[in-house]
């Protein structure tokens, strides 16, 4: 886990702002003036429909893009200061991805899916298949890690995911509608076990245009026409 200053939000935001073929008769503005301050060990739900800036938001703040106008600093690093190695440096130490597709390579074991990113991290294999086999237990599938995913339900998919998604130990958990390809009670599992690692000091960002789901968050921030709202308590 992260030793920074925990006074330092984890995820910030300053005049935030995106535009897609700027200039043109395309041009489309993803996102304006977005600021927000998430702290260590938040559970944020960002919420918004189709369109809205949500993911495009999730976008820059994984470091998948770089914003128009406007600062992001992640974990105290002012992002736009990086190269492209230090980018893909601070992605992989400071950001576990989640997706609603599980993106699991389907050769390859759930043990092997898990371990894959620290091959990226240049850890010896017998370390790697150790930490993975650890990760694995953490979400309840410690004797699953020679399966395939096509051999796993789709919950157990999610949870390889989100094993991989914890292997190098990131501060901040990143997960794109998680619990979208899931039944109702699979999801609750799965937003049950996102509680459980911000209560061991991760930070989740959820990103859903469910209210439901938004509902199991600390905090809702609510994308509208590319713009960033608290929502009320109670709303």
């Amino acid at each position: 886990m992260s030793n920074a200053d925990d006074r330092v939000p984890v995820i910030e935001t300053r005049a935030l702002g995106k535009v897609y073929s700027a200039g043109s008769e395309a041009e489309v503005v993803a996102l304006q003036g977005v600021n927000m301050r998430i702290d260590r060990g938040d559970f944020v739900a960002i919420m918004g429909p189709s369109g809205s800036g949500k993911s495009t938001l999730m976008n820059l703040i994984g470091c998948l893009d770089t914003p128009t106008s406007g600062s992001y600093y992640c974990d105290g690093v002012d992002v736009s200061t990086l190269d492209a190695e230090e980018l893909a440096i601070l992605r992989r130490d400071k950001i576990g991805f989640v997706f609603q597709g599980f993106n699991l390579l389907p050769r390859m074991s759930a043990l092997e899916n898990v371990a894959m990113p620290l091959g990226y991290a240049q850890v010896p294999p017998h370390e790697r298949t150790e930490r993975a086999r650890q990760a694995l237990a953490a979400v309840g599938l410690a004797e699953r890690g020679g399966h395939r995913p096509t051999e796993l339900s789709g919950g157990q998919q999610q949870r390889v995911a989100i094993a991989r998604a914890l292997i190098n130990e990131p501060p901040i958990i990143l997960a794109d509608e998680p619990t979208g390809a899931l039944d109702s009670r699979t999801g609750e599992e799965i937003l049950a076990l996102f509680k459980r690692l911000r209560d061991e000091g991760h930070t989740v960002v959820l990103i859903t245009h469910d209210a439901e789901v938004a509902a199991h968050a600390d905090r809702t921030l609510v994308m509208r026409d590319g713009e960033l709202h608290e929502q009320e308590a109670g709303a």
